[in-house]
């Protein structure tokens, strides 16, 4: 029987990572497991918030990313799931609808299949140069009325659908696209990075109660939004880490390097006022989740988030991070803790977008042709139908 393997490719603005997971079946019981078996870590070069301005560096960084994986999986990568992000990333909502059109009033897939459609053909003005990466239904209505639970099945007259699609620029999907394939890695599909670092900080428990999920990358944070188990946001802000250690430089007169060890904890805080550090830090800080904030708010869903807000990427480190956060957007407030064994080749929670690409990799065949596991991999957004 062939080994089932996924890899998972994130390409950050400061770092590119890619995860090589391996499902293990225990031959007397039958049990699954997955364990990861190479990891690569390489400095990425030639984007900008998320956007790739030379695609000759990004792909010779994805080289040296992949030759570590392959080197510690002592296995050849040859195709991978990778993460879309970068401040491209958006997102639309529309509402589809469908005549039921079987006598008995019996909602079936084609029904749920048209209610889709026609809530894409409502959005599709708003994808003008953009390619939808997910399309997430919120939520039902029969005949008015929501539906609690999945309508296939039930009987009405008339199905709506609430539909969440998340898209990115074309040309910068492309131009990602033709990088990866020029480090000689054919990609089987392509997910919102904010939904694949769900996939391994959240909990269940979390989806259903409400909370959000912030990561705070070099140039850029992106979140994703759960409300009864259904990621209803997923939303990229153009600041991040980078901007803490620009002020830092700015205040102090002082180097980016400088500024940047400060940033980290890493350069003696008595040569520079420290109530000046921390006002430097926490007044950034307080900028990016006032941005959070006012976009929770245009959700209509910054008060009823019980589990509250989850921070996670390279910039969760950052001096009081979570008591900045809870006063900002008065949630609860954590650090992201990866559910990953410590034995692993991964190290911290930065890792859990690739982590993430290469589980859901698994939810479908990746030994055979891309065309054919479309369905497959589907399943994987099966779990967010309401």
């Amino acid at each position: 029987m062939s080994r089932r393997i996924a890899t998972g490719i994130d390409i950050g603005t400061y770092q590119i990572k890619v995860v090589v997971v391996e499902e293990i079946i225990d031959k007397p019981s039958g049990a699954r497991r997955l364990r990861i078996i190479g990891t690569g870590l390489a400095e990425s070069k030639g984007l900008r918030h998320g956007y790739i301005v030379n695609k000759e560096e990004v792909t010779s960084c994805i080289l040296k990313a992949k030759q570590q994986a392959e080197t510690s999986a002592h296995i050849q990568i040859r195709t991978g799931f990778l993460a879309v992000g970068g401040i491209s990333l958006d997102e639309s909502r529309a509402t589809g609808f469908a005549i039921i059109s079987r006598a008995d009033q019996e909602i079936t897939a084609i029904d749920l299949e048209k209610a889709g459609k026609t809530a894409r053909e409502a959005a599709a003005p708003g994808f003008i140069n953009r390619h939808v990466l997910h399309s997430i239904p919120l939520e039902y209505r029969i005949d008015g009325t929501k539906v609690l639970g999945y309508p296939l099945g039930m009987k009405g007259i008339r199905l709506e659908a609430d539909y969440l699609f998340v898209t990115c620029l074309s040309q910068h999907e492309e131009t990602l696209l033709k990088a990866v394939e020029d480090a000689d890695i054919e990609i089987v599909d392509q997910m919102a990075s904010p939904l694949a670092g769900s996939y391994v900080l959240l909990d269940g428990d979390q989806k259903m109660k409400g909370c959000v999920l912030a990561n705070i990358g070099a140039e850029t944070i992106s979140i994703v939004v759960y409300d009864e188990g259904i990621p209803v946001s997923v939303k990229v802000f153009p600041m991040g880490s980078s901007h803490v250690t620009d002020d830092i430089a700015l205040g102090l007169r002082i180097s980016l390097e400088e500024a940047e060890r400060i940033k980290i904890g890493r350069l003696s805080g008595q040569m520079y006022p420290r109530k000046k550090i921390d006002d430097i830090i926490g007044s950034r800080l307080s900028l990016m989740f006032a941005l959070i904030d006012k976009h929770l708010k245009s959700l209509g869903r910054r008060g009823p988030l019980p589990a509250g807000i989850i921070i996670s990427g390279g910039g969760a480190g950052i001096g009081t991070i979570s008591d900045v956060a809870k006063g900002s957007l008065k949630l609860p407030a954590r650090l992201a803790e990866s559910k990953i064994s410590t034995d692993t080749k991964i190290r911290d929670a930065t890792w859990a977008v690739a982590y993430g690409l290469a589980l859901w990799g698994l939810t479908g065949d990746t030994t055979i042709q891309k065309k054919s596991i479309t369905s497959q991999i589907g399943k994987f957004f099966h779990q967010f139908l309401p």
